[in-house]
């Protein structure tokens, strides 16, 4: 693929305005935040997960567990699923109103804070979409 040097078009005595929008965008810089297919069903499936499930289960859920047999434990193998899941928890009952330790948490995990830009505007928007539904 070939590519086009503005230096050499514009001159170096060009002025700043005549530099390309690419060039002076700042998003142009990195690339934009995106989930793969697995992780947005991760997203998906977290909004059916109550808050309970972030914590390790206390003596009183492990012993009515045996009573009663224990539900399926939500949490994932993969730490970077499970670190997705948890804010995504968080997010479908929270909204924005989330812990700086929790985005911490997910950040750390290798995500960044553009995923979880992307990720709160698409969980407020479908929750959004629910409750008019509801509402209805």
């Amino acid at each position: 693929m070939a590519y086009l040097a503005f230096t050499d078009v514009l001159g170096a005595a060009a002025p700043a305005t005549a530099q390309p929008a690419a060039i002076l965008s700042p998003a142009a810089d990195r690339p934009s935040a995106r989930f793969s297919a697995l992780e947005w069903s991760v997203v998906a499936l977290a909004e059916r997960d109550s808050l309970s499930t972030l914590h390790a289960p206390g003596r009183v859920a492990v012993a009515l567990g045996t009573l009663f047999g224990s539900r399926p434990n939500p949490q994932l193998a993969d730490s970077k699923l499970e670190a997705l899941r948890k804010i995504a928890v968080l997010t479908w009952h929270q909204g924005y109103h989330i812990a700086e330790s929790a985005i911490r948490g997910f950040l750390s995990a290798g995500f960044t804070h553009d995923h979880y830009a992307l990720l709160a505007s698409s969980i407020t928007s479908a929750r959004a979409r629910r409750d008019r539904r509801i509402s209805r």
